[in-house]
């Protein structure tokens, strides 16, 4: 190209000299090196064109451009253009989503991150003087993680969370998504609970139904296959046990590497638009063989509503349960500013030569903004509500009020676990985006629960917690 160039110029030079009057007056001859180094300049000049274009003379390929004929122009240098072949790069975009998302044509990456801290006050019945009752506060979780798609339709998400004194591993999985269908492999929940799906930054209250901690709802180790059909969702999974069980420090000191406890799980909702209404009908299924857990037996119980406390004033003797049957059925509407929601969930503890255990639970709540705001919902499970009017943009942010009645049976047969009745009214008070104050009420009545010094197994607790919250 540059002996072209050079070439081009000499010829042209030495056209323009044999082509000049008689009459003219003479012009000046150059020597070899002044050609040299008018050609250098010209090339220099060149050169920092190219650059300030943005392209590289020395390594893009190039094309030439031809004529109608099909060939180069007659009488002149082929002319270099960028290969139209190489490919462009998309622009990258960043976007602002609590925190800063790049963006890439179909790949992306962002920071994700949760603080959230309670406080409260559990009442303590006559004669009780556990440590767990009275004033009681605790960060209830800091969470920090990073989500996003590398192309061709694969994602990530990973997020370590410290809660109890301990960093566990949160949602950590990769996934697939082509139309209706996604796939994902790793740490995550099961298809279950409305209730447990919902994310704990998105939840009316500041705890969840009795029964999904009562029953051991966690994320586990597994795969799951999701697919969306208009209205209808399906979801099913296989799950072997939760990360810290899958420890070898788990395992003890007389005990191995494997873990041999798997479970089977699958649910399916109906949620069509009615007009101005969202309605949510699920059921589900869960199938779990317990293996190696079986040896030191599993128990069910519940906190008095506050997870700061450590207290459970039910729950059943550690049992020696094979395998466990779940199942559960879920309604939700949002109409506006109102949203409804109800859950029950049994759960079947099958037991080697002893008879099988049916425990169960759920609940019901009603929940109304007032300030010009709705409930979020997407694939099968509610989402977080941005206020309409921040505070920034001279509002109030978004105010909602949630009463919810919340049961759980823990008695069958020969085991008594005990039973509560939860009555909580909720106050939640979202300024901006991503952060919001939570103000709990919970009135807990309990029978057969742990025994007062009296004797007397029934009796009532009073709960009040609170919460900030900040999530990006």
């Amino acid at each position: 190209m540059n002996a072209q160039r050079s070439i081009a110029f000499l010829a042209m030079t030495g056209a323009a000299l044999c082509c000049t009057p008689a009459t003219a007056e003479p012009i000046p001859t150059l020597d070899d090196a002044a050609i040299r180094a008018e050609v250098e300049l010209l090339r220099a000049r060149l050169d920092a064109l190219e650059k300030r274009l943005g392209k590289s003379r020395d390594t893009s390929p190039t094309t030439t451009v031809a004529n109608e004929a099909g060939s180069s122009a007659p009488g002149s240098a082929p002319i270099a253009t960028p290969d139209p072949t190489l490919a462009v790069s998309s622009p990258v975009a960043i976007q602002w989503k609590g925190a800063p998302q790049i963006v890439e044509g179909d790949r992306s990456f962002k920071v994700k991150g949760r603080i959230q801290a309670d406080a409260g006050y559990v009442s303590k019945s006559d004669g009780l003087s556990d440590q767990g009752l009275g004033f009681v506060n605790e960060v209830r979780r800091i969470r920090f993680g990073a989500e996003g798609s590398v192309g061709a339709g694969v994602g990530y998400k990973l997020e370590l969370e410290l809660s109890d004194n301990s960093v566990d591993l949160v949602d950590t999985y990769i996934s697939y998504r082509t139309g209706g269908l996604q796939l994902r492999l790793g740490n995550q929940n099961p298809p279950w609970s409305l209730d447990e799906l919902t994310g704990d930054t998105a939840g009316n209250v500041m705890e969840r139904a009795a029964f999904t901690d009562a029953f051991n709802f966690e994320r586990r180790l597994g795969f799951t296959a999701q697919y969306t059909a208009g209205s209808v969702l399906g979801q099913a999974g296989v799950f072997t046990d939760d990360v810290s069980a899958l420890a070898n420090a788990s395992d003890g000191p007389s005990g191995g590497d494997e873990n041999n406890s798997y479970s089977l799980h699958g649910r399916v909702v109906y949620a069509p638009e009615i007009g101005n209404t969202q309605l949510h009908l699920g059921a589900s299924a869960h199938w779990r063989r317990l293996g190696r857990i079986t040896e030191s037996g599993i128990r069910y119980r519940q906190r008095p509503y506050l997870h700061a406390s450590n207290t459970r004033l039910i729950g059943t003797p550690s049992l020696l349960v094979n395998r466990e049957l779940g199942y559960g059925a879920e309604v939700a509407a949002i109409h506006g500013r109102w949203q409804t929601a109800g859950e029950v969930f049994t759960q079947r503890a099958i037991r080697n030569g002893l008879p099988d255990l049916t425990f169960w639970g759920g609940y019901a709540e009603l929940s109304y903004f007032l300030t010009r705001d709705s409930r979020t919902y997407k694939n099968g499970q509610f989402g977080t509500t941005n206020p309409a009017t921040p505070i920034d943009k001279g509002g109030l942010g978004s105010v909602q009020l949630t009463v919810r009645y919340d049961y759980l049976d823990l008695n069958d047969g020969s085991v008594v676990g005990g039973t509560q009745d939860g009555y909580i009214a909720a106050v939640i008070w979202s300024p901006l985006a991503n952060l919001r104050f939570n103000l709990n009420y919970a009135y807990l009545a309990y029978r057969n629960a742990v025994a007062l010094p009296s004797g007397d197994r029934s009796y009532d607790v009073q709960v009040l917690g609170t919460r900030f919250e900040f999530d990006f």
